[in-house]
């Protein structure tokens, strides 16, 4: 499909833009493929079923790497128990900003406010402390579940997954330390990727998304503490949507725009506006990657912490129940809650941020779900089975890559276990889920909404 002419008009006068160039690589129908590793979950050594050899680094990111072609990532099951996440390299570069404008050493409260479907929240998750805090947000209730699948495949328990608006979070005042908008946009990053994208763009639509985006960032600002970092990203070229943001955010609001340190030998265009604001341009004939623009603020006013109120703190399982709950979590430094009859356990250092949240926002999901208390027992939830707080105590059946498939696909299994009851069925040593296994037959527990519905790559 051609270019929009009006786009590529607009971007003759933009650092960086080649159009001959740029045009080139669009219609060269080249793919590129990249992921990126779990740290919590790291891969040993790659299966033959995993991804094909060699892999190359993506040099912004130490855990991401590009793949040398597309395997079927839905048939290999360490996808599925969530040791990589597959994302867009240029948008990798999230953690520069991380890693050079924050101390992550620190207890950090992150908000990522457009998160789904889960890349740059889990790539967060990866990079802050365990002591810190995620706020995970969606505003499209639909890709809210399709975020928190992604956040319990990734297994950490410090995250909060919310479905709000950006007003709803500026009740929380000077609350958070970093504020992440990857801002919806236009998508002319995409175009390369996703033709859907070239036919959808127009220069109304930029417009239209420009004045999104202010009025998204200007929602939240106040939720930012004094000294707070705003990490701003679109895939979108646009000026209107890019450089121009950048002196809205300055010229509108007390912020004060932050460089980063750019090794030349990646290819990221550096672009500085009439204003004097510095943000950094991925263009696809300079880098291996997509579209992308990001750009960093401090916040100049506020305050450096919030005044927090905790009330009506949730009910917590009795003694009995937590008798019920211990064989199977790891409870060191772990605060439960109970709803009804199901258990969370969060982080026993965010318990007040937790139920400060809890009563501010609408939330669908909080640190990891244990399971449901039924008849005296407990019966374990998918989340707790990819979670780091699994208990070791906990009896595993290693499945075979067939066995594995059809676990996935969630269909019959025959396994050959020593025990009965609730067991973990693992693939190279991780996780995928659970099976309850009876005297004469094995209940497969794979969710069904996540289940491989294809029967063959």
């Amino acid at each position: 499909m051609p270019l929009p002419q009006a786009l590529l008009e607009s971007l003759l006068t933009t650092t960086g833009f080649n159009k001959e160039a740029f045009e080139q690589v669009h219609h060269s129908g080249e793919q590129i493929t990249s992921v990126r590793m779990n740290p919590s979950k790291p891969i040993i050594e790659l299966t033959d079923k995993t991804f094909s050899q060699p892999t190359f680094p993506i040099p912004w990111s130490d855990s991401g790497c590009y793949l040398s072609q597309r395997p079927s990532f839905t048939f290999d099951p360490l996808f599925h128990a969530g040791c990589y996440y597959v994302q867009e390299a240029s948008s990798m570069f999230l953690e520069q900003a991380f890693r050079q404008q924050a101390d992550l050493s620190q207890p950090l409260k992150v908000l990522d406010l457009c998160a789904s479907p889960g890349g740059k929240s889990t790539h967060i998750q990866s990079l802050i402390s365990n002591k810190s805090l995620l706020v995970s947000n969606e505003v499209i209730r639909s890709r809210a579940n399709v975020l928190k699948d992604n956040i319990v495949k990734w297994g950490s328990s410090n995250v909060m997954v919310t479905n709000n608006d950006p007003k709803d979070f500026s009740r929380l005042e000077n609350y958070f330390d970093i504020v992440v908008i990857d801002a919806p946009c236009s998508g002319s990053g995409l175009f390369r990727r996703d033709e859907t994208a070239i036919a959808e763009w127009s220069e109304n639509n930029v417009q239209l998304c420009s004045q999104r985006q202010q009025r998204i960032i200007a929602d939240v600002w106040p939720a930012l503490k004094h000294n707070g970092l705003l990490i701003y990203s679109t895939c979108s070229y646009s000026i209107e949507e890019d450089e121009e943001i950048m002196d809205w955010i300055e010229g509108q609001l007390p912020a004060t725009n932050c460089e980063l340190d750019i090794n030349g030998a990646w290819g990221i265009t550096t672009t500085i506006t009439p204003k004097g604001n510095t943000g950094y341009r991925f263009w696809p004939h300079k880098v291996k990657g997509e579209g992308f623009f990001l750009a960093c603020f401090k916040k100049k006013e506020g305050e450096d912490a919030a005044i927090q109120r905790v009330k009506n703190k949730p009910d917590m399982p009795t003694k009995k129940e937590m008798e019920m709950i211990a064989p199977w979590v790891e409870t060191e430094g772990l605060h439960f809650v109970k709803y009804e009859q199901t258990v969370y356990a969060w982080p026993a250092l965010l318990a007040d941020s937790f139920t400060l949240l809890l009563q501010q926002l609408r939330v669908i999901y909080s640190g990891t779900l244990i399971g449901e208390l039924m008849r005296d027992k407990l019966v374990p939830d998918h989340a707790l089975a990819l979670s780091g707080i699994i208990s070791g105590m906990i009896p595993a059946v290693p499945l075979t890559y067939e066995q594995a498939i059809l676990y996935l696909q969630r269909k019959e299994l025959h396994l050959e276990a020593e025990k009965r009851g609730w067991q973990l069925v693992t693939y190279a040593g991780y996780p995928l889920g659970w099976v309850n296994v009876l005297p004469n037959r094995v209940n497969n527990y794979y969710p069904k909404e996540l289940r491989i519905l294809k029967d063959s790559v």
